[in-house]
Parts: C-alpha cells; sequence; structure tokens
C-alpha cells in the first residue's frame, strides 16, 4: 500500500509531462512570434526615419557624411528585417509541417472510420431483418440472457451511430487543418515575396552606398580638414566644461571650508563663554564663602569664642565635555559636490533614473557614438567622440533631461551655444545648440525646453551633441537615455 502512495503521484507526473512541456512550448513560440512582430514593426520606423534623414541630405549638392551615414543605418536595418522576415518563414515552415502532420493523421483516421463503419454496414445489411434480430433475442437460454442481447443490440445501434457522427467531425477537422495548411502556404509565399523584395530593395541601398562612399574618398583632404576642425573645437569644448565643473568643485571645497571653520569658531566661542560663566560662579562663591567667614569671627571675638577655621573654597567643577556621536557608515564615497542634503538627493535620483532618462530632443537618431571609432570614410583615422551626436529637425526644441541648475551658457566657435546643467554631482551638457531659452543661474525641470539645435549647412539636417559627466569623469550617454 505504501509502495502505491508514491508510485501514483510519479506516473501522474509522467503522465501529464508531455502536455505540460506542448502547453510551455506552444507559450514560448506564441511569445516568440508576438517577439517577431513587434521587431518588425519597430524595424520598418526606423527605416522609415532613414528614409526621411536621407531625403534632407539628398537636397545637399555634394555628397556628406550624413548621406553615407543614413545608407549605412538603411542598409544594417534592412538586413536586420531581413533576418526577421526569415526567422518567420522559419515559424511558418513550422507549421506546414505540423499541419501536414495533422492532415496526414486525420486522413488516416478517416480511412480507418471508413473501413470499420464499412463492415458495420455489410454486417447490418447481412442482418437487416427484423425477424432475424427477434429470434437473436428470443432464442437465449435465459431472460437474462435475453436482456444482455437486447442491450447488445442496442450498443451496437449506439456504437454505429457514434461512428458515423466520428466520420463527420473528423472529416470536419481534416478541411480545417488543410485549409489552415493552404493558408500557411499562402502566408509563406508572401513572407518569401516581401524577403525578395527587401533583398532587392537591399542591393541597390548598397550599390548607392559604395557610390557616396566612392565619391567621398576623392574627397580625403577636406575631410581630414574638417576632422581636425572638429577636433579642435571639441578639445574647446572639453576644456570650457572641466573649467565650469573645476570651478564648482572648488566653490563646493570653499564653502565646505567656510562653513565648518565657522562651525569650529562658533564652538570655541561658546566653550569660551561657559568657561568665563563657571570662573565667575566659582569667585562669588568663594566671596560668599569669605565675608560669612569675617562675620562669624567678629561674633566670636565679642564673646571670646574662637573662630571656626574657614573652609577652603571649592574647585570649579568642570563640566565634561559632550561625547561626539560616531559616525555613520554610509555606501556613497564622500564627495565635495554632495555636500549639501539637496545635492546628495538630486545625484541618488538622477542615479536612479539611469537608461531611463529622456532624448533630448522628440525626434532623431544618434549619427555619431560615445567613445573612440573610426571614421566614416577614411577606416585608418580614429574619432574621438565625448557624448553623442543626434541628427534631428532644423531648429527642433532642445530639452533638459533631468532637473538642475544652469552653470554656464556660453558661444563656443564651430559649437554654438554650449549649456552646462549641474544635477548634484553629475553635470549634462548640451552642444550645438542654434538658440537658448537658459541662463546662468536657472532652475530647469526634466523636459523644459533650454534651446533650439543647430542646424548643418552640408547635410541639411538639425544637430545636437549631448554630454554627461559625473565630476570630471565622461560618461556614454547611451547608457543613461532610455532606448527608442
Amino acid at each position: 500500500m505504501l509502495y502505491l502512495k508514491k508510485i501514483i503521484p510519479f506516473m501522474l507526473m509522467l503522465w501529464l509531462m508531455p502536455a505540460m512541456l506542448v502547453a510551455q512550448n506552444n507559450g514560448q513560440q506564441q511569445q516568440s512570434r508576438e517577439e517577431l512582430e513587434r521587431r518588425k514593426k519597430e524595424l520598418q520606423r526606423e527605416i522609415d526615419e532613414a528614409n526621411e534623414q536621407l531625403k534632407e541630405t539628398k537636397k545637399s549638392t555634394r555628397e556628406s557624411l550624413g548621406q553615407l551615414r543614413a545608407l549605412r543605418d538603411k542598409i544594417t536595418l534592412r538586413s536586420r528585417l531581413i533576418n526577421n522576415i526569415n526567422e518567420e518563414i522559419n515559424f511558418i515552415n513550422g507549421d506546414i509541417n505540423s499541419a501536414y502532420r495533422d492532415v496526414k493523421t486525420l486522413q488516416k483516421d478517416l480511412d480507418t472510420l471508413k473501413a470499420q463503419y464499412a463492415l458495420l454496414v455489410v454486417y447490418a445489411y447481412k442482418n437487416r431483418s427484423s425477424y432475424d434480430m427477434l429470434n437473436f433475442v428470443f432464442s437465449a437460454q435465459s431472460f437474462n440472457d435475453a436482456v444482455k442481447r437486447f442491450q447488445y443490440l442496442k450498443q451496437y445501434r449506439e456504437y454505429r451511430r457514434r461512428q458515423a457522427d466520428n466520420i463527420v467531425t473528423t472529416q470536419d477537422q481534416l478541411n480545417r487543418k488543410i485549409q489552415n495548411l493552404e493558408s500557411q502556404r499562402v502566408k509563406r509565399s508572401d513572407a518569401l515575396k516581401t524577403e525578395q523584395e527587401q533583398r532587392t530593395t537591399l542591393e541597390v541601398d548598397k550599390k548607392e552606398k559604395d557610390e557616396v562612399l566612392s565619391k567621398l574618398k576623392g574627397r580625403e583632404k577636406e575631410l581630414v580638414a574638417d576632422i581636425n576642425q572638429r577636433n579642435k573645437d571639441a578639445q574647446k569644448v572639453q576644456a570650457a566644461i572641466r573649467a565650469v565643473i573645476r570651478k564648482e568643485i572648488e566653490d563646493a571645497r570653499r564653502k565646505a571650508i567656510e562653513e565648518e571653520t565657522a562651525r569650529r569658531k562658533a564652538l570655541e566661542e561658546k566653550r569660551r563663554r561657559e568657561e568665563e560663566a563657571r570662573r565667575a560662579a566659582a569667585l562669588a562663591a568663594a566671596e560668599k564663602a569669605k565675608a560669612a567667614a569675617a562675620a562669624a569671627n567678629n561674633n566670636n571675638t565679642a564673646n571670646n569664642t574662637p573662630a571656626p577655621a574657614t573652609p577652603a573654597p571649592a574647585p570649579p567643577v568642570k563640566t565634561p565635555e559632550p561625547t561626539p556621536e560616531p559616525e555613520k557608515a554610509t555606501a556613497r564615497t564622500e564627495n565635495v559636490l554632495e555636500a549639501t542634503p539637496e545635492a546628495l538627493a538630486l545625484s541618488e535620483s538622477f542615479e536612479a533614473n539611469r537608461g531611463k532618462l529622456p532624448w533630448p530632443v522628440d525626434a532623431g537618431n544618434i549619427i555619431e557614438h560615445f567613445g573612440i571609432h573610426q571614421h566614416a570614410v577614411m577606416e585608418h583615422i580614429q574619432v574621438p567622440s565625448d557624448g553623442i551626436v543626434i541628427a534631428t529637425n532644423k531648429g527642433g526644441a532642445v530639452k533638459s533631461i533631468f532637473d538642475g541648475e544652469v552653470k554656464s551658457v556660453v558661444v563656443m566657435p564651430g559649437s554654438g551655444y554650449v549649456i552646462i546643467i549641474r544635477h548634484g554631482q553629475y553635470f549634462t551638457t548640451y552642444v550645438r545648440l542654434q538658440t537658448t531659452r537658459v541662463k546662468k543661474g536657472d532652475n530647469v525641470k526634466t523636459g523644459q525646453v533650454i534651446g533650439t539645435a543647430s542646424t548643418n549647412d552640408i547635410e541639411n539636417t538639425g544637430e545636437v551633441e549631448l554630454q554627461i559627466w559625473k565630476g570630471i569623469t565622461k560618461q556614454n550617454p547611451e547608457q543613461w537615455i532610455r532606448r527608442r
């Protein structure tokens, strides 16, 4: 009995496991399909944006890096879209194979049911006479045997009816499976056609990209001069940013020193006053005791009584120094830029939104990434970038990505307006602005418009550069703003 109690749950688990695995597999497959469809729509949207960007850059009279970037983005996105379509085709092929197996199984089941039903019909035809049926019942040896024979005939008729119903049901299932199979085949044909169209367009894009790249390589001297000028402008911007941040650090340090000096001075003054008060109290007590002794001496002299000894004045009681409370251990490293509770709270809030900060523009795409990377045309040249450059609408609004205080608004040659906003120990910098709507000392909120994007006349687009600094250390803005 104990053995059965142990073995029954195990047998139930083995019996239910295939059904659970099938259900789990179907759920994962459905989720994968939904993810494929979502990615497909997202890729198509990004391709449309790249096409719009390419249209704008083509308005220029000469080939530009913007055209090359837009074409490369289109090629990359279209290649991803083709891979997405191929994955979808694989899913459809799986559905077709599954439907084909189901059709074959149902066809086999239908043939078996029809064969069995045919035997039943033949048997029923041979025994169609009512006399034979009655003779079969009344020829029983006993009443109970007759009842059993009657029930057998009744069950036989019911079995024939169920067999006929099973044939009809199986035929309906077979027809639906065949229709589904044909639908999946049509769907696969459409997907293959779309995939082929995308491949044809991809080849056209690659050919156009190669033509633009070839023409740009013919202007290598011009491009090298542009790179050198951009590097000089970037160095000036970086020097200005570092100067502002260092000034903030020095101001915060000086303020902290002044506050500490004032605190110590106030503490010393308090101690001095307490000491003077204790001395005055001790002196007053001594004078009082001396006067009392003199009065007692005079009375004793008049009565010829010896005067009692004058008690020595009690030493002043020192108030014990307050024991300083032990400093609480904190996980954060002490930073002078977080010396105030407000600055600390702002830093922590900024960090909590890592990867979730909004973009500084409503619409756009990143055309230059953070760090050192190869030049788009001359692959032997390394190009540094202190932030990310976003292509957007000409004159498009540029917004603050977080609450903070404007610490600097300057105009830099070749870089337009540069706005630096402090968020505790973090700083966001907005470069290449055409106009500005804020001034130094303004407090700004997340999403507040602070200026407009500059215009790249060569590429006929708007541009803005976003930099994020933690103290004097540069950060990768793509790790802070949310993905699109």
